[in-house]
């Protein structure tokens, strides 16, 4: 367990980063109100771990360990965002329509909720 702790802290680690200066460059190149940094990082984000987990299906091309590095290390540190899409499309994929759709509108409503209540309890405190 340790082992797999380290794996995922590391790329963890490169995978935060690599989001904080992708996302800080086109924050400071592109003028704009919209946040391309962050849309530019969720969607590179699910590029790669479609990628990573289309490589694992084909074959041996990746050991356990290194695709626990890529996925939940690397792209879980650069964007959760993309955990959420590929766990959205695995149920698309298990045709599980009901459930996708449930996780998908519950997962944004309550997160957006989420947000709104964190900012509505710290100005109350």
């Amino acid at each position: 367990m340790l082992k797999s702790i380290l794996i995922v802290g590391f790329g963890g680690f490169i995978g935060t980063v690599a989001r904080f200066m992708i996302s800080r460059y086109f924050q400071f190149n592109l003028a704009s109100v919209f946040p391309w940094g962050t849309f530019i990082v969720n969607i590179v984000g699910c590029l790669l771990i479609g990628i990573i987990y289309g490589l694992s299906e084909k074959g041996d091309f990746l050991s356990p360990e290194v695709r626990l590095f890529l996925t939940v290390g690397i792209c879980g540190g650069f964007t959760t965002f993309s955990t959420f899409s590929n766990d959205a499309f695995l149920l698309l994929r298990q045709e599980e329509w009901l459930r996708f759709a449930f996780y998908t509108s519950l997962s944004f409503f309550l997160g957006l909720l989420a947000v709104f209540a964190g900012r509505i309890i710290l100005k109350l405190f």
